[in-house]
């Protein structure tokens, strides 16, 4: 059964929604969808695309999500048109933009308790690039690229790419991705360990749809405790950690997963998980 979720947000340009949610199979396919724009994310879909995690968050029917772009990008980052100013102008408080806007979005990805998989169809640039690195499995189609271009406008990378790149791909390579503005394949993004898998054009969305059907009929209760355990040994101590996994386990082994996984093992069957 396919169901869309709906909201209000248009793209200021046409009656096209700006991002686009259908959930089928337990997955919601979210899409971003201006693609005249490289899907360059303007407020109107920032905030469609907050509205509709929060949405997926409080769906129970969702036990995975799918990211993706329309047209020939994933997304270009911040819409610089919304950047103009008028000569003379005061300065725009970029920090109250990011507070937010742009970290409320980082978060709501990286907390989401559910398998996140992102297609990456095409450019992804400056905060585009953050959105599909929030995501715990990232697949790019070959003719994809990564670049983080904030240095060429005077700026840092935000959306979380500062905490992101040196922990994926090292200090030195996140220094020259950011630095120089360097543009990096799929190809390359898959050999340095930024995504999961560069795969061909023509079959990125079947191979990332697969993926999010899988997990979404796996045990996602304790694939959202995995998530977390393994975001978090980034910053823990092998101690803290240890007693992480003793907490996480505990909570695993009281799921319904659990007994039915047990069982399956033991009935030489596939089981039937249902994330409770």
């Amino acid at each position: 059964m396919e169901e869309q979720i709906r909201h209000t947000h248009g793209d200021g340009q046409s009656a096209q929604r700006s991002v686009t949610c259908v959930i089928e199979d337990n997955v919601a396919t979210i899409t971003l969808n201006r693609p005249h724009k490289l899907n360059s994310l303007n407020l109107e879909m920032q905030e469609a695309l907050q509205e509709i995690l929060r949405e997926v968050a409080a769906t129970s029917a969702v036990r995975a999500v799918l990211l993706t772009g329309a047209g020939r990008a994933f997304c270009a980052g911040q819409d610089l048109n919304e950047r103009k100013a008028s000569p003379g102008a005061a300065p725009r408080d970029l920090g109250r933009t990011i507070e937010q806007m742009w970290n409320p979005l980082a978060r709501a990805l990286r907390y989401l308790e559910i398998p996140v998989v992102c297609a990456v169809n095409g450019v992804a640039a400056g905060g585009g690039a953050s959105i599909a690195l929030a995501a715990d499995i990232v697949f790019a189609a070959r003719s994809a690229v990564f670049v983080q271009a904030f240095s060429k406008i005077g700026l840092i990378p935000d959306v979380g790419s500062t905490y992101y790149l040196p922990r994926l791909v090292g200090v030195a390579r996140a220094m020259g991705m950011t630095m120089l503005s360097e543009t990096v394949t799929a190809q390359q993004a898959e050999r340095w360990g930024l995504i999961w898998r560069c795969v061909d054009d023509d079959e990125l969305l079947a191979t990332a749809r697969d993926t999010a059907v899988l997990l979404a009929h796996g045990p996602t209760g304790s694939l959202g405790k995995l998530k977390r355990a393994l975001y978090e040994s980034l910053d823990n101590s092998f101690e803290d950690q240890l007693d992480l996994e003793r907490r996480s386990q505990r909570a695993c082994g009281f799921l319904e997963d659990y007994c039915e996984g047990v069982a399956a093992f033991h009935e030489k069957r596939l089981p039937k998980f249902t994330g409770k």
